[in-house]
């Protein structure tokens, strides 16, 4: 069977048969790494975007000891966080040589391929186009909502002051922007109206920071602004770390954030640490990863997991990325390239925290 017959075959095996096959391929990956040496590849480096410290943490002590167990060898994982498109550059630039990329989106990973550093196909080569969990933009605030803000019109009203990342750095601060615009679109707006929204929705901005967990200081720890627009994940952390002194707010309506992962074809094969790598990401559409990543307000891409965290990540309206553009890389040169809508519409402002 050839290769491509493989993957199509795979896509059409019901979730549990998958689930079955996808922990056979892990077995056999782990296997065929028992005999490398001592060179470095047992070690890999995690390149992942600000909010999934915690995720990653848990998950990849779950993976390494399944990984032991299985070769009889000690595993490393390393965990680098920031912005996801500053991230995906420091790839680029050779600043941070990953053997693996778990970032905020689509067109962060695609980046590395459009270098030569991952394979064409690339999103092909896992389950689900190789996104293990989903996620959307919503709203924290204060204790009581004092400013009323529900909907994506009410961030605008006199007064309010937005914090949300910088989009030329932070998936968080890309969605956020095409979130706005999306909504702006699912109301009815024109192309002119959106713009004209997101322009007035950047001149409510006080602070643009790096990415989302300076974003999350700024406004929890710092008390800046009225109201921050973040992942799900780091609203439920924020609101569960601020003892009652923050809400979570879902907008009637939000984006379908869709965070990716890869190996880094270049780097795993200089390092010989290309089945563990493979290995580790496949590890990702387990059910007990997907368990683990539902608990961190993640949305697993097994519907039998998400189900069970119905009262944590209750069921959105999300839309498609092809609400605001044909595809995540048309998006990409849309709103964020040179003289793209991003730059006609908002002024940078100052980083207060750039996470490392």
């Amino acid at each position: 069977m050839s290769k491509a017959s493989a993957l199509s075959s795979l896509a059409k095996i019901p979730w549990t048969n998958l689930a079955a096959v996808i922990a056979v391929a892990i077995a056999v990956a782990l296997i065929a790494v028992k005999n490398l040496d001592a060179d470095g590849s047992n070690q890999l480096l995690n390149v992942s975007y600000d909010p999934t410290r915690e995720l990653y943490a848990s998950l990849n002590e779950q993976f390494t000891a399944k990984y032991e167990q299985a070769t009889g060898r000690g595993l490393r994982i390393k965990q680098s966080h920031g912005g996801s498109s500053r991230q995906a550059r420091s790839v680029i630039d050779g600043e941070q040589q990953a053997d693996v990329v778990t970032l905020g989106l689509f067109s962060d990973v695609d980046a590395l391929r459009k270098r030569g550093l991952i394979a064409d196909g690339w999103s092909n080569r896992l389950p689900h186009n190789s996104q293990p969990y989903f996620s959307t933009i919503v709203f924290v605030v204060r204790k009581g909502n004092p400013r009323r803000i529900h909907d994506w019109p009410d961030l605008i009203e006199p007064d309010v002051s937005i914090i949300t990342p910088d989009p030329k750095s932070s998936g968080n601060g890309k969605l956020s922007a095409l979130a706005a615009w999306g909504a702006a679109i699912r109301r009815g707006a024109s192309e002119a109206e959106a713009r004209d929204y997101l322009k007035a929705f950047y001149e409510h901005t006080s602070v643009l920071d790096a990415g989302a967990r300076g974003a999350a200081i700024t406004f929890a720890v710092e008390k800046i602004g009225d109201v921050h627009l973040t992942w799900e994940d780091e609203a439920l952390r924020e609101a569960a770390e601020s003892k009652g002194e923050l809400e979570i707010v879902y907008p009637p309506t939000s984006i379908l954030a869709e965070p990716t992962v890869a190996w880094v074809d270049a780097n795993v094969a200089r390092d010989k640490t290309e089945a563990a790598a493979k290995a580790y990401l496949e590890f990702l559409f387990t059910d007990e990863a997907q368990e683990t990543i539902a608990k961190f307000g993640f949305r697993p891409i097994n519907a039998e997991v998400l189900q069970k965290y119905a009262d944590r990540l209750p069921k959105l309206d999300l839309f498609p990325v092809t609400v605001v553009a044909k595809d995540w890389d048309d998006a990409q040169q849309k709103f964020f390239a040179d003289n793209g809508v991003i730059d006609a519409v908002y002024k940078p402002k100052p980083h207060l925290f750039a996470t490392p």
